[in-house]
């Protein structure tokens, strides 16, 4: 699902990102709400970039990657943590490009993500390149998501992607 966000582009620089984890459901732009086998997932475009509401019956995530005002915790390369039941792993990383590269790069995410069942993405007035787009599956029991933060005036396109599983116990020996 494509759309155009009725807001200010209030995120304007890739290095304003930052990571939360467990933070409440904060107010969405756009909103899709998938069934993906058990797990009810939840992509929400803010106006300051993304979140992402996972529940399962062993128990429940939220990741909020945003410019958050007060947070000390900035976008981290990787996480890897335990949430329970689950393991939770985060990647995330910056590509700087061109101006022409940019421009094509964007237009093929957009066209990804737009016509896919499980994607969301939202345009921000100003330009046809600024955007955040989000992508969930449900793979091998797990639950992942990939995001693109793009800034043009700067090139950048921020990159995460997040995988929440089930930890499997230990073998016996």
């Amino acid at each position: 699902m494509l759309t155009t966000l009725q807001t200010a582009y209030s995120d304007t620089r890739a290095a304003d990102l930052a990571w939360a984890l467990g933070r409440e459901p904060l107010p969405a732009l756009a909103v899709l709400d998938l069934q993906l086998a058990d797990a009810t997932v939840q992509l929400r475009l803010l106006g300051a970039s993304h979140q992402v509401l996972l529940e399962e019956e062993s128990g429940t995530c939220s990741e909020t990657v945003a410019c958050i005002p007060g947070s000390s915790t900035p976008l981290p390369l990787g996480v890897a943590k335990r949430l329970g039941d689950w393991e939770y792993e985060f990647a995330a990383r910056v590509e700087t490009l061109s101006e022409g590269s940019f421009a094509g790069r964007a237009q093929e995410l957009l066209a990804l993500v737009a016509d896919h069942p499980h994607g969301l993405a939202g345009t921000f007035p100003g330009s046809p390149h600024a955007f955040t787009a989000m992508l969930a599956q449900r793979t091998e029991g797990q639950v992942r998501w990939r995001t693109w933060h793009a800034y043009p005036q700067e090139g950048q396109l921020v990159v995460t992607r997040t995988r929440v599983g089930v930890r499997m116990p230990a073998p016996v020996l």
